[in-house]
């Protein structure tokens, strides 16, 4: 059930959590706002997965449709709007070949009245036609 996008602040901290340079998270504006409310691709599976987590976060169903690859894209995404997303560790991207990579992260979330889970997946991506696309992920234990 969906409530519709969002909206943050460019000068919030971004759900992503990424850090700058100076150890500190970065900006929404200066990190997966640029690509969610910009025009701009991600220039790498990492930086896609996390913007894709953001737009998670945010409720940004357009944005991951717009990303997910055409041979395993949904009809709809689904959000549940009454629990919330706690974080996002990346513990591993790696570049297989120049168009193939994989990101394995743990996602946490809080559903309202229920005990927290995490989502812990490697996900596959792939770059075509000058853009990097989410194509499917596998659940890890």
């Amino acid at each position: 059930m969906s409530q519709g996008p969002l909206a943050l602040p460019g000068d919030k901290p971004c759900p992503c959590a990424r850090l700058g340079a100076n150890a500190k998270p970065l900006r929404f504006s200066a990190c997966c706002g640029q690509y969610l409310d910009g025009d701009g691709a991600p220039p790498d599976a990492h930086s896609l997965m996390r913007s894709r987590y953001s737009a998670f976060a945010l409720q940004r169903e357009a944005y991951l449709l717009a990303t997910w690859h055409t041979s395993t894209r949904p009809v709809q995404v689904g959000f549940d709007t009454t629990g919330k997303w706690l974080g996002l560790e990346v513990r591993e991207a790696q570049t297989s070949s120049p168009t193939d990579a994989e990101v394995e992260f743990i996602a946490r979330y809080k559903p309202a009245g229920a005990s927290a889970w995490r989502l812990h997946e490697r996900s596959r991506f792939v770059l075509q036609e000058g853009r990097w696309w989410y194509v499917d992920g596998v659940q890890l234990v």
